[in-house]
């Protein structure tokens, strides 16, 4: 498999086969969308060494892989029958613009990380991520959009859901303003452990996730390339 630049991950869609996706990896991890087409994640290493995961940046992807990934997210979010998409900073906001505009919506409701002088606290929640673990946010939503989610049918986007707290911390401020999404969607769901954190914040949750596709843990082998892991 021919290397990848840092610059150039996530910039095509490539044909179904193009790579094998069954093997070892070395620096790029095959995702595969329903469709058997292809898209080369790099490997980000954790900080044990020995353990890695595939990585999408979705705001750094071409306009190309993000109308594909957006597309295949609104379609499977039509079951849903989603009146309003909300979307979680800072990457899924990207996504999420885009899959209201392929759901045929005019518009969709920007949470965010940034105060404005008229934002609540009692509208905010606090906000962790797996990326940026040492940063300490709370997430707020506009108390002038409120109107256009309350008694709607909602779908929460964010790119990827990996941990699963991003998502829990966004499904908990719309709670406080009584709002329960009938769906929540992702680009890319990678490896398993958001299963648990989502289980905990209510069992309904797990069955209304989609993603376009699933990553695993990855684990070094002998050789130094990755291969899935069990974990």
């Amino acid at each position: 498999m021919t290397e990848l630049a840092a610059h150039e991950f996530w910039q095509e869609i490539d044909s179904p086969g193009t790579f094998c996706s069954d093997g070892d990896f070395s620096t790029s991890y095959v995702a595969e969308l329903d469709d058997g087409r292809q898209l080369r994640l790099p490997v980000r290493p954790l900080a044990d060494g020995q353990h890695a995961l595939a990585s999408l940046i979705i705001n750094q992807a071409s306009f190309e892989v993000l109308d594909v990934l957006a597309q295949s997210l609104a379609e499977r979010l039509k079951i849903f029958q989603v009146e309003v998409v909300a979307g979680l900073p800072t990457l899924g906001l990207t996504l999420a613009a885009a899959v209201a505009q392929k759901l045929g919506h005019s518009r969709y409701v920007p949470l965010g990380t940034s105060r404005k002088f008229w934002y609540r606290d009692d509208l905010s929640v606090a906000l962790s991520s797996i990326t940026t673990p040492t940063q300490q946010k709370r997430l707020f939503i506009d108390p002038r959009m409120l109107p256009l989610l309350v008694g709607r049918r909602v779908a929460l986007i964010d790119d990827v859901i990996s941990s699963g707290t991003s998502i829990v911390s966004g499904l908990q401020l719309l709670a406080s303003c009584g709002i329960e999404p009938v769906a929540i969607g992702a680009a890319m769901l990678q490896s398993s452990r958001w299963c648990e954190t989502l289980d905990a914040a209510g069992l309904q949750w797990r069955e209304r996730t989609v993603g376009v596709f699933s990553t695993p843990t990855l684990e070094m082998t002998e050789a130094g390339t990755w291969r899935w892991s069990a974990v």
